[in-house]
């Protein structure tokens, strides 16, 4: 784009006194934050408008007559005035108030009209952006549910009911075990928040001998919101186990912070 041949086309001054469609002004504007010569020209054009509005406010002349009366003492004895023939002013003079005023007021309407574009654009791609993710977020939300559905409803999925342990038999836990696709959805909703620093770690577990295997720990159970977590589990389980570790997790559980247990119904 040839900078200097757009700024001398005349397209900045008329930007600046309000001449443009609503898209022109768009494409001004865009240009302005892409181009820094743009942007000064259009400063520079503002600042010119400026100064000379403010010089077409002339000061009153009969104001200007009071005070020569007032310096030269005559209070309010009659003073006779000569009067005396006045130049007239260059037409173009009052043709270049005017264009002045006309133009400052236009570069207040533009300013206006372009800060409320601005934020009208900006306020819409928002809202554009926020919708798409709720969108996107409910069609994810809404797979996942169907996906769940179906666990439940396979009648080849087995159901592991998990009771509470010890110091914690009001817990509750239930695991789904689908061995088809070696994962387990498991519903922790009967378990409490995991305390600061700790996290819920939960085992896959051989009974004879009793051989514990990790399947992972539960670091986002607090933020969760339904408490349905979807686990890997490639391993001959004859039980789950479910216990609180420091965060990171354990090598092997705790037993004495074994929060549910429960044996598969298949297990001998």
């Amino acid at each position: 784009m040839d900078i200097k041949a757009y700024i001398d086309s005349g397209i900045l001054e008329l930007y600046v006194a309000g001449a443009l469609s609503e898209k022109e002004n768009k494409e001004v504007y865009d240009l302005m934050l892409q181009h820094p010569e743009i942007l000064q020209e259009v400063l520079e054009i503002e600042s010119a408008v400026i100064k000379l509005t403010s010089a077409a406010a002339q000061p009153s002349k009969t104001n200007i007559f009071s005070q020569i009366k007032e310096k030269l003492k005559f209070g309010n004895k009659e003073v006779k005035v000569v009067s005396i023939e006045r130049t007239k002013y260059n037409w173009m003079t009052y043709t270049g108030w005017a264009a002045a005023l006309v133009v400052g007021a236009g570069l207040l309407w533009t300013i206006n009209q372009n800060n409320q574009l601005e934020s009208a654009v900006t306020t819409a791609e928002i809202e554009k952006a926020y919708l798409e993710q709720q969108i996107e977020e409910a069609k994810t939300n809404l797979a996942a549910t169907q996906n769940l559905l179906n666990v439940l409803r396979d009648r080849e999925i087995i159901s592991v009911p998990l009771a509470g342990q010890g110091n914690f038999a009001t817990t509750y836990a239930k695991v789904y075990w689908d061995k088809k696709t070696n994962s387990i959805y498991l519903d922790a909703q009967g378990l409490p928040e995991a305390p600061e620093g700790k996290v819920y770690q939960v085992w896959s577990l051989t009974l004879d001998p009793l051989t514990p295997t990790s399947l992972g720990t539960i670091d986002d159970f607090n933020t969760d919101d339904n408490k349905i977590f979807a686990i890997t589990n490639a391993n001959e389980s004859q039980a789950f186990g479910i216990t609180l570790e420091p965060e990171g997790g354990s090598e092997s559980p705790t037993m004495e912070q074994l929060y549910t247990l429960g044996v598969v119904a298949s297990a001998p």
